[in-house]
């Protein structure tokens, strides 16, 4: 099984003083992409008004250009430790078991906008670049990482790949046809029987959902094998359709 998860805003500052090594991050056929977008986001920084609108910060966000000026030498941290924000939260990676750590790292990919995917485990720094960003000098996002994240998913990807992204990553990357994907949406039942979408808890219940899977390491080929787990989990989960699963929250 393969987890993609997407990142989030918030991330902590710091970490190893070891710089971002690109050639050593999971997916290594992306180098040239990731080379190419981190070097428009250092560009950008050196303009710092420039900066500030494409990235739309705020007068006390400014700071952010800093962080992406210095992409290339700051402080990195496993990705899995770097992003904070509600699913990472529930996630609590730190706390994870160094047997859940080493899992972890051999079945999740997070999907970042200036790295693509990259392994859980994966040193990063810290940056500041959203998905529906447009960096001067390249093409769209999405028009540079989509084609080239299926294939290298598609590349790595075992026979069952569970997307936990949001929709606008899913955009830098549709899980390859090959793969048998499940794209999740984590709902709720009200007492009238209807079922819809929820926003907060969609994040909360993902981090925890890869949490339980990290310390249990359950061996899962398959969307049937994942819905048998959680069941015996006492997770709700099925089928809905489309290839899509829903997560009662």
């Amino acid at each position: 099984m393969l987890i993609l998860l997407p990142p989030s805003e918030t991330k902590r500052t710091g970490g190893r003083p070891a710089p971002l090594h690109v050639g050593g991050l999971a997916l290594p056929r992306l180098t040239p992409q990731r080379e190419a977008v981190i070097d428009a986001l250092v560009d950008l920084s050196a303009d710092a008004d420039e900066a500030a609108r494409v990235l739309k910060l705020g007068p006390t966000q400014r700071g952010e250009i800093a962080v992406n000026a210095g992409l290339r030498d700051a402080p990195t941290m496993a990705a899995i430790d770097r992003y904070t924000g509600v699913l990472y939260d529930a996630l609590d990676a730190a706390s994870v078991s160094t047997a859940g750590r080493r899992w972890l790292g051999a079945h999740v990919l997070v999907h970042s906008a200036p790295f693509g995917p990259v392994g859980a485990l994966d040193a990063i720094p810290a940056y500041r670049l959203g998905a529906s960003t447009s960096l001067p000098g390249i093409a769209a996002l999405r028009r540079v990482w989509s084609d080239p994240v299926t294939a290298a998913v598609e590349e790595r990807a075992p026979r069952f790949v569970l997307d936990l992204r949001s929709e606008a990553y899913v955009a830098l990357g549709p899980v390859p046809s090959a793969a048998a994907s499940r794209y999740v949406r984590v709902v709720s039942e009200g007492a009238d029987g209807a079922v819809r979408a929820l926003n907060h808890f969609n994040k909360h219940a993902k981090g925890a959902l890869v949490r339980r899977l990290a310390e249990e390491r359950p061996r899962i080929s398959s969307a049937a094998g994942f819905v048998r787990w959680a069941d015996a989990a006492g997770l709700r989960v099925r089928e809905s359709g489309a290839g899509e699963l829903e997560l009662f929250a």
